[in-house]
């Protein structure tokens, strides 16, 4: 699949900024958002508006990088407006305008609830846990365990993703982005479990853009090969080719 024209949303943001900018090396890379992005064509346009905004955005695009969203500690309303009706407005304007691809940000948030029992409870806040062999793994086909709304609305993401692709004939890559920092390093041992290194997240993104065309549907956890992970990117390895570069244990963690 040749995506030649690629459209980011959020790139005003830390992960669609990296991802934009290092596919902009490749490929013409244009901008959607609600504010102008330095040195890139800008649609301005907030998604949660309708599809009619964002369509004229799409001429010409064979790929869509989705890494805006609401986050953080926001009323429902704010989360349901961006990561629902907004998700909504944007893949149906892809599906209208004829995009063959879309690449969307999920979140590792999704299972976040399994670290409130065992053995996840300790492998992410005991500094002294021992990892079992073989290492426990949350994996994309166990069930989700959301801890709040954000999480239940990137959750609307991969089930549309997955309508979208199967009723639309349209490839949609899901990846549950794990914990990235703009200083690139892990801010606490918590995070440390679920850190994603710049150089790994814009791999995967780039991996998912070069996919092969009849991967039609796909979830993939994103984080670095940290000493304490618990979220399977071995799925992530064999439907992408993802080889983590980096690890919180270069950061003492």
């Amino acid at each position: 699949m040749n995506p030649s024209k690629i459209l980011v949303t959020g790139m005003s943001g830390l992960i669609g900024g990296l991802a934009g900018r290092r596919l902009a090396e490749s490929y013409e890379v244009t901008a959607l958002g609600r504010s102008n992005v330095e040195g890139f064509p800008t649609t301005v346009v907030d998604i949660g508006d309708g599809v009619d905004g964002i369509l004229p955005a799409l001429e010409g695009v064979g790929t869509v990088v989705h890494m805006a969203a609401s986050r953080g500690n926001v009323p429902p309303e704010t989360h349901i407006r961006a990561n629902i009706t907004g998700v909504h407005n944007l893949f149906e304007a892809c599906r209208q305008a004829g995009v063959k691809r879309i690449i969307a940000a999920s979140s590792g948030a999704v299972i976040a609830g399994y670290e409130q029992i065992e053995p996840f409870r300790s492998i992410v806040h005991d500094p002294d846990f021992l990892m079992p062999s073989p290492r426990p793994l949350i994996s994309v086909d166990d069930p989700v365990r959301p801890r709040g709304f954000y999480a239940v609305s990137k959750l609307f993401t991969e089930n549309l993703g997955r309508m979208y692709s199967d009723q639309y004939d349209m490839s949609i890559i899901c990846i549950r982005i794990g914990k990235v920092e703009i200083n690139d390093v892990p801010l606490n041992a918590r995070n440390a479990s679920v850190w994603c290194s710049h150089r790994d997240i814009i791999q995967i993104i780039e991996q998912a853009v070069h996919a092969p065309e009849d991967l039609k549907f796909a979830v993939v956890f994103a984080c670095s090969d940290n000493p304490t992970r618990y979220r399977d990117i071995e799925h992530a390895n064999s439907v992408l080719g993802f080889v983590p570069e980096d690890s919180a244990a270069d950061h003492g963690y």
